[in-house]
């Protein structure tokens, strides 16, 4: 298993969120969830603009074995996208917490109280530990 960064917070879903500068938080998939996945060969993001809900689907990550929702840690509206995922979706596989983003969400006023009720990485080990269990 891969080492979770200490910077990222998690939802019980297997997303990350990095919060950046300006207030940004840039949103993946962990690691985990990609090789549960296996290789990805198609992602849908959502578009730039667009506002998202905090525990809502924006976007889809599909693998050879499923296609997956992603849900959005915060709410607020979608600032970048990734757009070099559209023709290397297995860059996720690759890099997930790193090259492999998928979005970036302006958050919205509340979004402070969302981010403070993700997982931090030691909790997010303990639910991929109580998963393969």
């Amino acid at each position: 298993m891969s080492e979770i960064p200490g910077d990222l917070k998690f939802l019980k879903s297997h997303e990350w969120a990095r919060v950046e500068d300006a207030d940004q938080v840039r949103v993946g998939i962990s690691d985990h969830a990609q090789s549960q996945l296996g290789d990805l060969v198609y992602v849908e993001l959502p578009n730039v603009g667009d506002h998202v809900e905090a525990g809502n689907a924006c976007a889809v990550v599909e693998s050879v074995k499923a296609a997956s929702d992603v849900y959005a840690p915060v709410s607020g509206e979608v600032v970048a996208i990734n757009e070099a995922l559209g023709d290397k979706p297995e860059t996720i596989n690759e890099d997930a917490y790193g090259d492999g983003w998928l979005f970036v969400v302006k958050p919205d006023a509340e979004a402070r109280d969302e981010l403070e009720e993700l997982l931090d990485p030691d909790a997010y080990a303990e639910l991929i530990e109580n998963d393969e269990h």
